[in-house]
């Protein structure tokens, strides 16, 4: 992309004749910093000397067409975001499919009306614009999630794990695509507000005190507090779980002691999905549990910690949910090898 002292969207227009390339550069050098080729070859080494924003492409070149050089750009993982709209002579809709089935965002037919190729432009850099922004949002969240991992000692598998079986719950339980992808990315934020209590209660090997789980249990407080108040979206998912994921199907749950439905359906989902991982896993005070275990304790607890529902549901889905356990397996022996022994676990899941 553009440095950031050029604060310019980059331009690259791609035409084997110069009368086009001149109305394009009149059109577009008020508002963009503009790069030139007059075939194939040339375009694709001047993106990789300096990526540009998005390129405007003829089809029709000698040596080398546009069709190859947006193939080109697709296949190489660097070039491969960067929207192309094809700029041609060619008319016929069959010639617009190929341009769309190869990677072009847009098509415009010649001859173009400058106003036209300015707006279409314009339209494709604010969706560039807008997933960017997205993305870094998306980032930001697992930056935070990853930063609550360190301060509690977990290890980042665990929240790929419970965040993958969130999203499985989720299309079981009818979400759609959007909501149970949206669930997977904000699922790792549930914790995020351990990173306000302090490393003597939060890594104590020992049971807490009445005092020392007082300030434990606010930690879901804290962590709907780091990510702050959000109308819809990501973010306000995120949120709800971090505040609501400790509440259990009976009321005997925290911060707030909610029951049954009062309790934000996507919290009861990863409550489910938090504890059978951590049941599943190693930790400091225990050994890892086999699924056996695991799936005997959460039934014990369906109506009491967990949603009587999302229990039948986590069961019809556990060869998925097994399928996840061996993609992102800790380097240790699978729950299901590890013996029954001594078992020692806190229900309240901190």
């Amino acid at each position: 992309m553009n440095n950031a002292k050029d604060s310019k969207p980059t331009l690259l227009l791609v035409d084997d004749e110069s009368a086009n390339l001149q109305v394009l550069r009149h059109t577009l050098q008020k508002d963009y910093r503009l790069l030139f080729a007059k075939d194939g070859k040339t375009a694709l080494e001047l993106v990789q000397k300096d990526l540009p924003d998005l390129i405007l492409l003829d089809i029709m070149m000698p040596g080398m067409s546009g069709y190859d050089v947006c193939r080109q750009l697709k296949a190489d993982p660097v070039t491969a975001n960067v929207p192309v709209i094809f700029v041609t002579a060619l008319s016929e809709s069959s010639n617009e499919e190929m341009g769309l089935e190869i990677g072009a965002v847009d098509y415009i037919s010649k001859p173009f009306n400058p106003s036209i190729v300015l707006a279409r432009v314009r339209t494709h850099l604010s969706l560039v614009s807008t997933q960017e922004v997205i993305n870094t949002r998306l980032q930001i969240v697992q930056c935070l999630g990853a930063a609550a991992e360190y301060k509690d000692n977990e290890t980042g598998l665990h929240v790929i794990r419970m965040s993958h079986f969130s999203k499985i719950l989720a299309l079981a339980c009818g979400y759609c695509e959007h909501a149970a992808e949206e669930l997977l990315h904000a699922a790792p934020m549930h914790d995020v507000g351990k990173i306000g209590i302090p490393d003597a209660i939060l890594q104590k090997p020992g049971k807490l005190t009445p005092e020392e789980w007082a300030v434990m249990s606010q930690h879901p407080v804290i962590g709907a507090k780091i990510i702050g108040e959000h109308s819809k979206g990501l973010l306000q998912t995120a949120a709800t779980i971090a505040l609501y994921h400790h509440e259990k199907w009976d009321g005997s749950g925290y911060p707030h002691g909610l029951a049954g439905e009062q309790i934000p359906h996507v919290a009861r989902i990863v409550a489910l999905a938090d504890v059978y991982d951590a049941l599943t896993s190693v930790r400091p005070y225990k050994r890892a549990w086999s699924v056996d275990e695991a799936l005997d304790l959460i039934k014990n607890q369906s109506g009491k910690h967990f949603d009587p529902n999302l229990v039948e549901v986590f069961i019809k889905c556990l060869p998925e949910i097994l399928k996840v356990q061996q993609r992102w397996a800790d380097s240790i022996d699978p729950p299901s090898a590890i013996n029954s022994e001594s078992i020692r676990v806190n229900t309240n899941f901190a």
